[in-house]
């Protein structure tokens, strides 16, 4: 693989997560706050919106992964569908209205969700070594996510009044930048040559191997956890002290939770070491591991300091586990139904889980949030219900803990994978 390929697929993955983390680390409690800050929906509501994107994620691969194994170039693709989705955030950053707003964001995930899958992909199809060049390119995804935060952070910082759907403007201008960056990509052809044309088809079939299954359904738990994260962490630390969160500032959620991205990359950086030395059983393992310590942290000990250095665990929970289980199926996937198979393991992990987890979270922030009889202001920001954050965060916990039972009784690693003498690939 040469310096070319390297930079511009490292570019890519910065602008396809900063894509994603300009809005979804603090679109839980834009979503919640009240107006004019945010848009007063209620946890079912947030949770229902948030469920929309890994909905999109359900559906698109059984187109997407079709078109880039067979009849389209895909950094072409990649390049419409960020081009569109760009034009499309920036028509959803204006909506105030429940409704008008869910529509909007579903129709906006219809064109995002399958850049997911297809980032890994175009990547995967310029390695030489998976399990050496992988992570330091996929660091970019993690440094671009850090970048929309800080972004962001220092934007709302300078700004005088809150300019209403601020990161959603963000995230739709860094995809249009990334649509039209998406053409220099190095040339990825579909891969027409006595393949089977229904490979998504053919990618289920991995489904009969029993480590890929135990690993589809642990995929899958966790996944669905992962909301818990993402939807609430941002309202649990802007939550006051006083009414059991952690007193953040708004506009310095951002740039705070970046602490997790800071941790991704030191974790990202390691991989090439660790997992040779561990191999996939163990290191998928110490993900999971993660979680619940995290979980219990958010939900037992509280305490500021404590819970900003929990959020580093992060890199462990998202590396180890997910980047990591990306390797590994593209490790066991026959070469012609490769991008297929990163598409299966989206419809899981950023479709199946996130869209169960996000009306789950929602769910259960709603059953232990209380309206308060007569909403205070605390710090310039207007408090009308209190939520038992302890509850709400035993819950991703014992299901974590759970999981990391499971999976070493049950999952046994390949060691052979399924096409060991075709893991070179050209450079």
């Amino acid at each position: 693989m040469t310096a070319s390929v390297r930079w511009r697929l490292t570019v890519m993955m910065v602008l396809q997560y900063a894509v994603w983390g300009a809005w979804v680390v603090v679109a839980g409690k834009y979503l919640m706050d009240e107006p004019p800050h945010g848009l007063g929906f209620d946890g079912v509501q947030v949770g229902f919106i948030f469920s929309l994107l890994p909905l999109a994620t359900i559906i698109s691969p059984f187109i997407a992964g079709q078109i880039a194994d067979r009849y389209m170039n895909t950094e072409k693709f990649l390049a419409i569908l960020h081009l569109v989705g760009g034009f499309l955030m920036f028509a959803m950053a204006r909506q105030t209205d429940y409704q008008t707003f869910a529509i909007m964001m579903f129709a906006y995930s219809l064109f995002y969700a399958p850049t997911l899958a297809l980032s890994n992909s175009i990547t995967f199809a310029h390695l030489t070594s998976a399990e050496r060049q992988f992570g330091g390119i996929r660091v970019g995804g993690t440094i671009g996510w850090i970048l929309a935060g800080w972004a962001l952070a220092a934007w709302r910082s300078m700004a005088e009044t809150p300019f209403v759907g601020d990161l959603f403007f963000l995230a739709g201008g860094i995809s249009i930048v990334l649509g039209l960056f998406s053409f220099a990509l190095p040339a990825t052809p579909p891969r027409r040559e006595g393949a089977n044309p229904l490979a998504f088809m053919e990618a289920l079939k991995l489904l009969k191997s029993r480590p890929f299954l135990v690993f589809m359904i642990i995929s899958f738990v966790v996944g669905t956890e992962l909301q818990f994260y993402y939807i609430l962490t941002a309202p649990f630390l802007g939550t006051p002290v006083q009414f059991g969160g952690i007193g953040i500032p708004s506009a310095s959620i951002s740039a705070y939770m970046s602490i997790a991205q800071v941790a991704e990359i030191a974790v990202m950086l390691s991989l090439p070491l660790i997992l040779p030395k561990l191999g996939i059983r163990k290191t998928l393992l110490l993900g999971i591991l993660a979680w619940p310590i995290r979980y219990a942290i958010f939900s037992l000990l509280p305490i500021p300091w404590l819970v900003l250095a929990s959020l580093t665990l992060h890199g462990f929970c998202y590396v180890f586990f997910f980047v990591v289980g990306f390797i590994y199926v593209d490790k066991v996937a026959p070469k012609d139904i490769r991008a297929s198979a990163q598409a299966l393991v989206a419809l899981v992990v950023l479709g199946l889980a996130p869209y169960v987890g996000s009306i789950f979270a929602g769910w259960i922030q709603a059953i232990y949030t209380t309206d308060l009889a007569q909403p205070v202001t605390v710090g310039g920001q207007l408090i009308g219900s209190v939520t038992n954050w302890k509850m709400v965060f035993m819950i991703p916990c014992v299901l974590t803990i759970l999981c990391a039972i499971v999976f070493p009784l049950l999952f046994r690693e390949d060691p052979r994978g399924a096409e060991s003498d075709d893991t070179a690939k050209p450079a």
